[in-house]
């Protein structure tokens, strides 16, 4: 979306005269580009130190694998398993190993070959907020996710092509657990045409939402399995744990060729040390563990590092995000995965309650800590409220705007002698103005971001117009996207298809999300 609260790129008619069309802007934020040089917290020899001590941990401490099949795997490479404590103590050459074999490349295939997704080391993509219990607008207030509402926010996502990949917004609690991945997959297959995700919620679920994806694609066995299409987060229990349905989900991934995002949630003084370096050398330790787990099933299957390292408001306990401890742990994290050489993700977020600016500076805060380091992927990059309890569609939108700023940043600014403009500068006699300058004329519609939520008008017009914060005007865009209700243009056979799949499989009574 490169317009003021138009889907698609579509631009708003010129006001008076004949309402011609406007020339479109050409932006294209479907493959990004990180401009920033990666920004280092600590140096060489102390992010060495961290790794090593990252091997140490898994050496000396281990991990604790509650499923018998994940501890099977390590033990088979070497790893040495004390069955009773279920832990794990992995050797530095089974890690080495594993990640001589995780790609420093994968591509996700999208429905469109223009939304396919490269995760890479100097990629840059961005998801909304995920996984969150409650939504809220202005309208309907806060209340419990619903399938209405994974429907909008899933509509909302692909109206926008800075948003790359689909997350599970917010759960929807009005479907049953055990048909609910027919719901999620189904909205996303109709409503979207970008990367979808799958919940790691036991090997039925898996199972069943990756034949649904690959019928619906028209794949055979060997071709889904041949090219990632999906991905899904895996989380570590930390610390130093790996429970049954995370393990499960590396190793279901893995053997169907699909991409796992490994990501420990490690807040500082919480459920990791309290100092940074502590906390981040905890989270490596973690995310090794998975990654190597993952390689087991399968060498060369499609894995990402990850990490959401923030820390805790100590006089309560509640998460705290978009933190200069926040921005420093991702900066840590990112010479991490440099180091190791795979591509990764981070998140920004923010714990306050409401779309105000509170929110708006946590979340840009956390964003920028992300590209300054260098993420792969951005995680929860618009819509998040209450560290993760809450998805907003006014701040969803309002949000967007810094994506749209920030993928701007990433296109090249010409500078050819044209924009240099030498000509342009002498047509303007010292204490003109250049407002009718050639130059000017030829550029001007074209020539800056055009704003998706902010007012630029003056006091007295804004006033005039009824004096609409930003959340009200995201409430109109956001409004005006769902009641396009927009549809994937895929072949209506197929969508007949998957629906009477999906129908006699909650016939049968679904999966258990349980492996």
């Amino acid at each position: 979306m490169t317009g003021p609260a138009e889907p698609g790129g579509r631009r708003r008619a010129r006001r008076g005269g004949a309402r011609e069309a406007a020339p479109a802007r050409a932006v294209n934020y479907t493959r990004l580009r990180n401009p920033f040089p990666p920004m280092a917290v600590f140096s060489d020899d102390r992010i060495a130190a961290m790794h090593d001590t990252a091997l140490r941990v898994l050496e000396e401490l281990g991990v604790r694998v509650l499923l018998p099949e994940g501890r099977a795997l390590l033990r088979a490479a070497g790893a040495i398993v004390d069955e009773d404590s279920q832990t794990v103590r992995i050797g530095r050459e089974i890690v080495a190993a594993a990640l001589a074999t995780a790609p420093p490349s994968i591509t996700v295939r999208a429905a469109r070959p223009e939304h396919d997704v490269i995760l890479e080391l100097g990629a840059l993509n961005f998801q909304p907020g995920a996984g969150c219990p409650h939504a809220t607008d202005l309208d309907r207030g806060r209340r419990p996710g619903t399938a209405r509402d994974f429907r909008e926010l899933i509509q909302i996502t692909q109206a926008f092509d800075v948003l790359h990949l689909v997350p599970p917004l917010v759960e929807p609690q009005d479907v049953a657990p055990e048909i609910r991945h027919y719901f999620t997959m189904q909205t996303q297959l109709v409503h979207t045409d970008k990367v979808p995700f799958v919940y790691a919620r036991g090997t039925p679920q898996v199972m069943e939402s990756f034949e649904i994806l690959r019928d619906f694609r028209g794949l055979g066995d060997a071709e889904f399995h041949a090219a990632p299409q999906c991905y899904t987060i895996i989380n570590t229990n930390s610390p130093r744990q790996i429970d049954i349905p995370m393990a499960q989900g590396l190793i279901d991934f893995a053997r169907a060729g699909q991409v796992a995002i490994v990501t420990p949630f490690t807040l500082m003084g919480a459920m990791a040390p309290i100092t940074v370096a502590g906390a981040i050398t905890l989270s490596h330790a973690e995310a090794l563990a998975a990654i190597t787990l993952n390689q087991l099933a399968k060498p060369g299957a499609p894995v990402l590092y990850g990490t959401f390292t923030s820390n805790v408001h100590m006089k309560s306990g509640a998460p705290a995000l978009g933190t200069p401890e926040h921005f420093k742990a991702s900066l840590a994290a990112g010479q991490l995965a440099r180091l190791i050489g795979l591509p990764w993700r981070c998140a920004t977020g923010s714990a306050a309650n409401i779309n105000d600016a509170q929110a708006a500076h946590e979340t840009q805060f956390a964003l920028w800590g992300c590209l300054l380091a260098g993420a792969t992927t951005v995680i929860h990059a618009a819509g998040w409220l209450e560290g993760g309890l809450t998805v907003s569609y006014e701040k969803l939108i309002t949000d967007l705007e810094a994506l749209q700023m920030v993928a701007e940043l990433c296109a090249a600014t010409p500078c050819s002698d044209e924009e240099i403009g030498f000509d342009a500068i002498a047509e303007v006699a010292p204490g003109g103005h250049f407002f009718a300058a050639g130059q000017t004329m030829a550029r001007y519609q074209t020539e800056f971001y055009e704003p998706l939520v902010a007012d630029w008008s003056n006091y007295g017009t804004w006033t005039e117009r009824g004096a609409r914060d930003a959340s009200d005007r995201a409430t109109d865009i956001w409004k005006r996207i769902v009641a396009e209700d927009w549809r994937a243009p895929a072949d209506p056979a197929r969508i007949g298809a998957m629906a009477e799949d999906i129908a006699r499989r909650t016939a049968a009574g679904g999966a258990p999300p349980e492996s």
